[in-house]
C-alpha cells in the first residue's frame, strides 16, 4: 500500500528532481540563490549608465507600458523604483483600440511635444525600429526593456534589455516583462542610491502578479520571485491591490498564484479590454483607502461587463462555426465582436471544438482584427506567415498571434490557414488536449491529507510547474449524476479495487451521466473539499475513459 510520502518523492521524480539539493531549492525557493547577475542581460551597463545621467541632469523620462497584466505591472515597478532612485518619471499607458500594441508614432510624437527626454519601454519595444528611429529624429532616448522575440537586427535604442536576444550569457530566458523590468531595478541598485539592497523585495508582489498572469514559466528565477512574491503580496502595501481583493472576495493573506492567474489578473485585464487600461494602473499607484476602493468597485463591474460580453460574442461564434464544420481551422468574424475580447473567446473555441481558431473583428475602416490560439503541432503564427500575400501584417508565437487583414480578404485567409494546416498532414492532435498524468496508480491509497499537504509545497503552480494530475485504474463508477442549475457538471463516487471510495466533481462533464456503473480510467486532480465545517479529500475530474 502506497504511502503519501511515497507518492510524491514519485512524483518529484517524474518531474526530474532526483538531486536532493536541486529538490530542496525547488520545494523551498531562495531569492538569493536564484537570483541570477544583472549585468549578464544584454546592453544593461549601457541602460544603468544613461539613467544615472538622466538622474543627475534632473531629466523629464517616461515609462512606456503595455496594457496587459505584464506590462501594467512592469511599468508600476520601475515607477516606484524610479522614483526612490530621484528620477523625474511619469507613465503612458497605450490604449488597445488607439495606439494598439506596443510604441505608435502618434504616441511617441505627443511625448516628444510634451517635452520627455528619456522613454523606457517595458513588456515592449524591441521591434519597434520604426518608432525608436522615430523618437531619435525628434531628440528623444530610448531604453527598451523587453521579453518578446527580437529580430536579427535590435532597434536603434541607447539599450535593448532582452533575454530573447542571442548574444548574451543571462542564464534564464523565459523572464516576464516585470522581471526584466525587476534585473533592471535591481543594476541600478549597485550604482544608485535611493532603494537600498533588500528594500527591492517589496516590488516582488509586481513581479508576481506579472509573471503569473503572463504565463511564463515558473522555473528557476520565476519560481523563486513568485514564491516570495506571494508572501510580500500578503502584506502588501499597494491600497487597491488590497481593496480589489476584498472586492473580488479573496483573503489577502491567503492569496495564491491561482487567484492571481483566474480572479485578479482578469478583473485587471478587464479594464484595457473594455475601455483604458489607466484604469488599472490607476489601482495599482492609488495611494488612499477611498480611492482604492473606487477603482477596484469599478473594476469588479468592468469584470462582469466583460464576461458577459464574452459570453454573448461566444455564443455567436458557436453559432458561426457550424457553417465551417469541416474546416481544420476555424476563421470566424463579426463588426460586433470587440477585439478586447476576441482572444478570450477564440481560446473557448478552440476548447470546444478542439481546433485552432482565429476570431477577428470587422472594422468600420475595411480592416479585420483578431487573434489565434492553436494547440499541438499547429504553428498559430506560422500559418500567418503562410498567408502573408492576403493580410496586412500579423505575428506572434506557435500558441498564440495576432493578425490584420482586409475584410474582403477573410475568405481567402480562411482558405490560405486550412491549406496550410492540412499540408502539414498533423496527426493525433487531440492527444495534445488530454491532461497528462503525473502518477499512474491502480488504486487510492496514499490520496490523503498529508499528500495534500506535501502538494501545498510545490506552489506556487502554473505554466512549468503544472498542478498535479492522477490517472487511477480501473475504478467503478458508483455513482455519477449531473448537478447544478443546468445538469452540465457531474457528481461522482468511484470504488477502486480495494473497496476505496473517493467523491469528486467533473466540472463540464454532465453529460457523462451514462458512465454510472461501469469499469472506467479516472484521471484527477486531488483537491480538498470544505462542507459544513467538514474537509475531505476529492478529486477534480479532469477525464474519464
Amino acid at each position: 500500500m502506497a504511502t503519501a510520502a511515497e507518492l510524491f518523492a514519485k512524483l518529484l521524480e517524474q518531474r526530474g528532481y532526483t538531486d536532493p539539493d536541486a529538490r530542496e531549492l525547488f520545494l523551498h525557493p531562495s531569492y538569493e540563490e536564484n537570483k541570477h547577475d544583472p549585468w549578464l542581460l544584454p546592453d544593461m551597463a549601457a541602460a544603468v549608465a544613461r539613467l544615472q545621467k538622466a538622474q543627475a541632469g534632473g531629466e523629464r523620462v517616461v515609462i512606456y507600458g503595455d496594457y496587459d497584466i505584464d506590462g501594467l505591472t512592469a511599468t508600476t515597478l520601475l515607477r516606484d523604483a524610479f522614483t526612490a532612485f530621484g528620477i523625474q518619471v511619469t507613465t503612458f499607458i497605450p490604449n488597445r483600440f488607439i495606439e494598439g500594441y506596443g510604441l505608435s508614432s502618434d504616441a511617441i510624437r505627443r511625448l516628444a511635444e510634451e517635452g520627455y527626454q528619456l522613454v523606457v519601454t517595458v513588456d515592449c519595444g524591441s521591434l519597434s525600429h520604426k518608432e525608436i528611429a522615430l523618437a531619435n529624429e525628434l531628440g528623444m532616448e530610448v531604453i527598451v526593456t523587453d521579453h518578446h522575440n527580437v529580430a536579427p537586427e535590435m532597434p536603434a535604442a541607447v539599450a535593448t534589455i532582452n533575454p530573447k536576444r542571442p548574444d548574451h550569457d543571462y542564464p534564464f530566458i523565459d523572464l516576464a516583462g516585470v522581471g526584466v523590468a525587476f534585473k533592471l531595478v535591481q543594476a541600478m541598485q549597485q550604482k544608485m542610491e535611493g532603494l537600498p539592497l533588500g528594500q527591492e523585495k517589496w516590488l516582488l508582489d509586481l513581479v508576481a502578479m506579472g509573471t503569473v498572469c503572463d504565463v511564463v514559466t515558473l522555473v528557476d528565477e520565476n519560481r523563486a520571485n513568485v514564491y516570495w512574491g506571494l508572501k510580500v503580496l500578503a502584506k502588501t502595501r499597494r491600497i487597491g491591490l488590497r481593496a480589489l481583493a476584498e472586492a473580488a472576495g479573496i483573503e489577502i493573506d491567503k492569496v495564491n498564484a491561482r487567484h492571481l492567474g483566474f480572479v485578479l489578473g482578469p478583473h485587471l485585464n478587464a479594464a484595457g479590454r473594455l475601455e483604458t487600461a489607466q484604469i488599472s494602473l490607476d489601482l495599482f499607484t492609488a495611494t488612499e483607502r477611498t480611492k482604492g476602493d473606487d477603482v477596484a468597485s469599478i473594476l469588479r463591474q468592468m469584470n462582469i461587463d466583460r464576461r458577459a460580453e464574452q459570453d454573448r460574442i461566444f455564443a455567436a461564434a458557436l453559432e458561426q462555426a457550424a457553417a465551417f464544420e469541416n474546416d481544420p481551422v476555424l476563421v470566424l468574424s463579426a463588426p460586433d465582436w470587440s477585439h478586447g475580447i476576441i482572444g478570450i473567446v477564440a481560446a473557448k473555441i478552440l476548447e470546444h471544438h478542439k481546433k485552432p481558431t482565429y476570431v477577428l473583428q470587422e472594422m468600420e475602416d475595411g480592416l479585420a482584427k483578431g487573434s489565434a490560439r492553436s494547440y499541438g503541432d499547429f504553428s498559430a503564427a506560422d500559418a500567418i506567415r503562410a498567408a502573408e500575400s492576403v493580410i496586412e501584417k500579423g505575428g506572434g508565437h506557435k500558441l498564440a498571434a495576432g493578425v490584420t487583414l482586409k475584410i474582403e480578404n477573410i475568405p481567402a485567409f480562411r482558405q490560405a490557414v486550412n491549406d496550410f494546416y492540412r499540408s502539414l498532414d498533423l496527426q493525433d492532435q487531440h492527444a495534445h488536449l488530454k491532461p497528462a498524468p503525473d502518477l499512474e496508480l491502480e488504486t487510492f491509497d496514499g490520496l490523503d491529507f498529508e499528500f495534500l499537504a506535501l502538494l501545498d509545497t510545490l506552489e506556487p503552480c502554473g505554466n512549468g510547474n503544472p498542478e498535479p494530475i492522477v490517472r487511477v485504474s480501473p475504478v467503478i463508477l458508483k455513482e455519477a449524476r449531473p448537478v447544478g442549475a443546468d445538469g452540465r457538471h457531474l457528481k461522482i463516487a468511484a470504488v477502486d479495487s480495494t473497496g476505496r471510495t473517493l467523491k469528486g466533481i467533473g466540472f463540464g462533464f454532465g453529460n457523462m451521466a451514462d458512465k454510472a456503473g461501469q469499469k472506467v480510467t479516472l484521471t484527477i486532480k486531488v483537491i480538498a473539499n470544505e462542507w459544513m465545517g467538514r474537509r475531505s479529500v476529492e478529486g477534480q475530474v479532469l477525464a474519464i475513459d
